[in-house]
């Protein structure tokens, strides 16, 4: 139904059912990589028959779940889907060419498929055999949603997030080091979700040594992420518990010019250890280095640490989001979360949107997105 401006309306029961589609999408939240997460629930005479959602890449899309689940009774029915329904071969068949088989009647779509290749496509396939299509219901939720898969497919670059604790006066660490532990035991547990949900968690040289992490997901029956570790001269231990604290995905030195050969060909005969040199003889190409992460699928990064390499990155403008726990305690003087960045005016501070915070953890867990400029 359209409004006096042509804009589309959605009833109450219309937001019930995409709530329920986008609720769906979400379960498979660090699985997707690099697709997109999408849910689909089909209703007919205002009862769901069928519903499912894209569980993993490589696997069948949300709708043929949900037409598989449906049946017979898809016929003439409506489907909700939180994203454009494909309409191109990959590892899977066009969906929007399954909606039409199925005889459904109308397709509420959440949003169009970013994808500037396939943006609009599947639309126009499904219009094409009559069928009535409805677009933007909860379109801003469907967005928030995919937020990482937007960024990889327009862009080519992962979505990053950095992620860090500190005390009530910015420090990350004492003056001697000492970081264990600065946030509280529910955030901790808070991090091993992210660990299990990101592609890739990122650390710089200088956090290995001097916390030696195995940077693993301690969840049980979670995903260990592949370890990014940015160390330009190789000055990491041969010994460093992230180099075989997994044996499920690999570990990533990217280095440069300035890399011990010698070292460098001992770590290349290791198992789960890759090494990516670049031709640089100071600082790793980070943006270079986000790239490549993307064309391996990899489209979530969580930065860990340590300030440096966080303040470079922000100075790239290759950071998106941060998640900051700070915790209720003074630690006086100690390294900054951004020790990498020395700004000379207030007036050129990286400005925020979107914040969130919460008390939930023990500890003021502050989300923000870096505003774009």
């Amino acid at each position: 139904m359209e409004n006096r401006n042509g804009q589309t309306t959605f009833s109450e029961i219309d937001h019930f059912f995409m709530e329920r589609a986008l609720h769906l999408a979400q379960r498979a939240r660090g699985r997707t990589s690099p697709n997109p997460m999408v849910g689909c629930v089909i209703v007919r005479d205002g009862l769901i028959v069928g519903e499912g959602y894209h569980q993993k890449a490589g696997t069948p899309h949300a709708e043929v779940h949900a037409l598989r689940s449906a049946g017979d009774l898809a016929q003439n029915a409506t489907a909700y889907v939180t994203l454009e329904p494909c309409s191109h071969y990959g590892r899977t068949p066009p969906c929007a060419e399954a909606l039409i088989r199925a005889g459904i009647r109308r397709v509420v779509v959440a949003m169009v498929d970013p994808n500037p290749r396939v943006s609009g496509r599947g639309i126009q396939l499904l219009q094409k055999s009559g069928i009535q299509v409805e677009i933007g219901l909860l379109g801003e939720e469907a967005q928030a949603l995919n937020e990482v898969f937007i960024r990889a497919i327009t862009t080519a670059l992962p979505f990053v997030v950095y992620k860090c604790a500190m005390t009530l006066d910015g420090k990350i660490a004492t003056a001697l080091g000492d970081s264990s532990w600065v946030s509280s035991e529910a955030s901790r547990r808070l991090t091993q979700t992210y660990r299990d949900q990101f592609d890739v968690i990122l650390v710089g040289s200088g956090t290995v040594r001097a916390d030696d992490p195995k940077l693993t997901c301690r969840l049980p029956g979670g995903r260990d992420p592949v370890r990014l570790i940015i160390d330009g001269t190789l000055s990491l231990s041969e010994e460093a518990k992230v180099l075989t604290s997994s044996m499920t995905a690999p570990c990533i030195i990217a280095t440069t010019q300035a890399a011990d050969p010698e070292k460098l060909e001992r770590l290349k005969l290791r198992p789960q250890i890759e090494i990516w040199q670049y031709p640089e003889t100071r600082h790793v190409p980070l943006r270079q280095v986000l790239s490549a992460l993307c064309e391996r699928g990899w489209s979530s990064v969580l930065l860990e640490g340590g300030g440096q390499l966080a303040g470079q990155m922000f100075k790239e403008k290759l950071i998106q989001k941060v998640e900051f726990f700070i915790a209720p305690k003074l630690a006086g003087d100690g390294p900054s979360p951004l020790s990498g960045i020395a700004l000379k005016k207030m007036a050129a501070a990286i400005p925020l949107e979107k914040l969130n915070v919460s008390l939930a953890t023990g500890d003021i867990h502050v989300t923000g997105y870096i505003l774009p400029e």
